[in-house]
């Protein structure tokens, strides 16, 4: 592992950015070499604030990108991933992307053939697959302990968790509760699963917490969807039930299962409250339910106490990856195949029909080579 030090560049400076230069500081033979923001003097206020010495601001990222950079964070709003990120890969930076990937399909595969073309990663911020348990979940599914798995039903939950800001506009964000938290029950259940290739998709979306201004003050603007349910059908005879709720008059949407034709995985989130119940972070407990000597019986998996920054640990893979030239360690072509979901999803619930799913080719070129 090289021991230089590796100099690194954060675009957007709101507030997922402050987690990622907290992260960066910890960890030994990293600089924060720039900061750039769209908004004039907020990339310069962003380092006063966060106390980073000797570096940069700029109000162009693309004034970041001329530096000798090894590696950049993207930490814009979801309709600012796609530009910043091909030019980054363009001019031969590595990657980390916040998630959800991008607003559109083809603004994913737009970068993961920018990362492809220029031999650069692209890897993509799920921080809740750094959980001890997390692993543990993947480590059972894949150990075939379940035998063939032809049911998972995923999604989680709030009661009451609505965001407010970029979050609610579809111009900026793309979609709603389905790509903000959805891609965390998403990723959770197919990483398990080694991303199988999706098919078909029937899906719905509603926004009627959103839309009402006794629950939510930016209700005029609100445009994106609060809740959705989609039944997604995977190549192998596997089928995905997947839900998520940013608002609902109910305190869960319940569990993650797994059913397989040996056992079933039982899998609970972690936390309680209003803006509980999803799988952006730890889990609450692992149940595997199987028969033993002729009997039903179930074991309780014991749980993995760690005390662990999931955030920090995903900027460390990062800059690990850099130092010792290995590939992305959430690549971007993996993640391509969850936005080929959620665009299906999108589609469904607009045509209020079942529609089909293509993962695109991501060989061919990009529109700015």
């Amino acid at each position: 592992m090289s021991t230089q030090t590796l100099r690194i560049g954060i675009i957007g400076s709101g507030g997922i950015a402050g987690m990622h230069a907290a992260s960066y500081k910890t960890i030994a033979g990293v600089e924060i070499a720039a900061v750039a923001d769209a908004i004039p003097g907020k990339a310069a206020e962003f380092v006063e604030r966060h106390g980073l010495t000797g570096t940069l601001a700029f109000d162009d990222y693309r004034e970041l990108l001329k530096l000798d950079l090894d590696g950049v964070s993207i930490c814009t709003p979801n309709s600012a991933h796609r530009q910043p990120t091909v030019d980054s890969l363009n001019a031969g930076k590595h990657v980390l992307l916040e998630k959800p990937m991008s607003v559109t399909l083809d603004e994913g595969l737009d970068m993961v053939r920018a990362s492809r073309r220029n031999g650069r990663m692209l890897t993509i911020g799920f921080q809740p697959r750094y959980d001890p348990n997390m692993k543990l979940i993947q480590d059972i599914v894949r150990s075939g302990k379940l035998g063939k798995v032809y049911y998972v039903e995923t999604g989680g939950g709030r009661r009451r968790g609505m965001p407010g800001g970029t979050f609610i506009r579809k111009e900026l964000a793309g979609a709603g509760a389905m790509a903000d938290i959805g891609c965390y029950s998403l990723d959770m259940a197919l990483n398990a699963l080694d991303y199988p290739k999706p098919l078909t998709v029937s899906a719905s979306t509603f926004n009627h917490f959103g839309r009402n201004p006794l629950y939510h003050p930016e209700a005029d603007r609100f445009d994106v969807e609060d809740f959705g349910a989609a039944m997604i059908r995977f190549e192998g005879d596997l089928t995905l039930h997947f839900k998520i709720s940013w608002a609902m008059h109910l305190d869960s949407l319940g569990t993650t299962n797994f059913l397989g034709t040996d056992a079933g995985l039982k899998i609970t989130p972690f936390g309680q409250g209003n803006w509980s119940g999803v799988w952006d972070g730890k889990v609450g407990s692992i149940q595997m339910y199987h028969d033993f000597m002729g009997g039903q019986t179930m074991t309780q998996i014991p749980m993995i106490e760690h005390q662990l920054d999931l955030f920090r640990e995903k900027v460390r893979d990062f800059v690990d990856a850099i130092r010792e030239g290995r590939g992305a360690p959430i690549p971007g072509e993996q993640i391509l195949i969850q936005q080929a979901i959620i665009d299906g999803v999108l589609r469904s619930a607009e045509q209020r029909a079942e529609v089909s799913v293509t993962v695109p080719d991501y060989a061919g070129g990009s529109a700015d080579e």
